[in-house]
């Protein structure tokens, strides 16, 4: 698991560091005047405690990590920012703790119904984890990739693309009107994909959906004739109520009596008056009721 750590301040390895390079300096020059043998071991020694200090410093940037490992086993992550020092003999790998993008490439798959389409997702995610993201995968940023496609893939081939209502059965969620549950069981699957490697996605977005090519053209006949079917319906049923109105009110006010024959002339020629496509032209009948 991931194990915080907190450093020595970087300042005092690098005032340790400008004190041991001069004294180390200042000795060698007394080797070199008197011949003393000590001068030498003592130059030595601050001249090695000057590389200790200066290699160990490390500068870790805001929203950056350092994880440490000594010899294969891990030490712990540097999540602090600033200048600090830590034991120079240990590895430091950077890692980024900061928001990534991955715009996820268009994917051609067959949704629930074997509809081919395409789909793709934008994906915010970051590095909760430094531990995990370090150990657990090979490559985190390949295994971001890897799983955010399979997790579209299976939410493409898990819902329809569309209601098909001459099915007859009625689905409770598409991909094209699943809208923000759509988009929060996407991100639900990629955080349990992305989990063990430390991953945490912070928003995931269905960023294209469209029929395959060899396809499109005959669903957008479909949705076409759909749409004459639903318009056509609300005209008939507004035409047949204008119809009713219209007896109901010559029946009332007795302005003409018509027998039933005279009511299903008259109901046909509103229906067609009120139906049309085009504009109908009226012919005046100057004779009497029944001629």
């Amino acid at each position: 698991m991931e194990k915080i750590i907190k450093p020595v301040s970087g300042y005092l390895a690098i005032v340790m560091a400008l004190i041991s390079l001069p004294l180390s300096i200042f000795f060698f020059v007394m080797l070199g005047q008197t011949g003393n043998v000590g001068f030498f071991f003592l130059a030595f020694l601050f001249f090695i405690a000057f590389i200790f200090l200066v290699k160990g410093i490390l500068i870790v940037n805001p929203n950056h990590s350092r994880v440490l490992t000594f010899f294969g086993k891990y030490i712990g992550t540097v999540k602090e920012n600033g200048l600090m020092w830590v034991n120079p003999l240990y590895k430091t790998v950077h890692l980024s703790l900061r928001a990534h993008n991955h715009n996820g490439q268009q994917l051609k798959v067959n949704d629930k119904m074997g509809n081919p389409i395409e789909i793709a997702a934008v994906i915010v995610w970051r590095v909760s984890d430094t531990y995990k993201a370090s150990f657990e995968v090979d490559n985190y940023l390949q295994y971001v990739n890897v799983q955010s496609e399979a997790a579209v893939r299976h939410l493409a081939v898990s819902y329809p693309y569309d209601r098909m209502e001459d099915e007859g059965a009625e689905q409770d969620i598409t991909l094209r009107d699943g809208g923000d549950k759509v988009n929060e069981m996407l991100e639900k699957e990629l955080n349990e994909r992305l989990g063990p490697a430390g991953i945490t996605v912070l928003e995931a977005r269905i960023s294209h959906l469209a029929y395959a090519p060899e396809i499109a053209g005959a669903m957008l006949q479909r949705q076409q004739a759909t749409a004459i079917v639903a318009a056509r319906t609300k005209i008939v049923e507004g035409a047949v109520g204008m119809v009713e109105l219209a007896l109901d009110r010559l029946s009332k006010k007795e302005i003409v009596v018509l027998d039933e024959e005279r009511k299903a002339a008259m109901v046909s020629n509103l229906l067609v008056v009120l139906c049309g496509e085009s504009k109908v032209s009226p012919v005046v009948n100057t004779g009497t009721l029944h001629q």
